[in-house]
């Protein structure tokens, strides 16, 4: 299965090393340009141009370039199609206001243990 990280560079660096290859990105601009090449609808910064090559089934995003991208990840995790986006903390740990995985998890079933 094919995996891609798009977030901070020490984050992008540490991934790499175990074989997942990544995006760094430091604005709205490189996050959304990553995002549509990761998801097949091209490079903004190359017109458009689709993506031919195969593209991730899961993609990581840390919890800041989800931040930047929070109206595309909303349409993309709504049309469920490949890759599934997955969010984890930043290299601060999670950004205020944002739920755990596993905070959500309990909200949802109504069990805490």
């Amino acid at each position: 299965m094919k995996y891609w990280i798009i977030g901070e560079r020490e984050l992008v660096l540490g991934f790499s090393l175990v074989g997942v290859p990544g995006t760094v990105v430091r604005n709205r601009d490189e996050a959304l340009d990553a995002f549509y090449r990761v998801t097949g609808r091209g490079s903004m910064l190359a017109g458009g141009a689709p993506v031919t090559e195969e593209r991730a089934k899961v993609l990581i995003l840390t919890e800041e370039a989800s931040a930047m991208l929070e109206e595309e990840v909303r349409d993309w995790q709504m049309s469920a199609e490949y890759p599934l986006i997955v969010e984890i903390p930043g290299l601060h740990g999670h950004l205020p206001g944002r739920k755990t995985l596993t905070a959500s998890i309990r909200e949802a079933i109504g069990i805490h243990v």
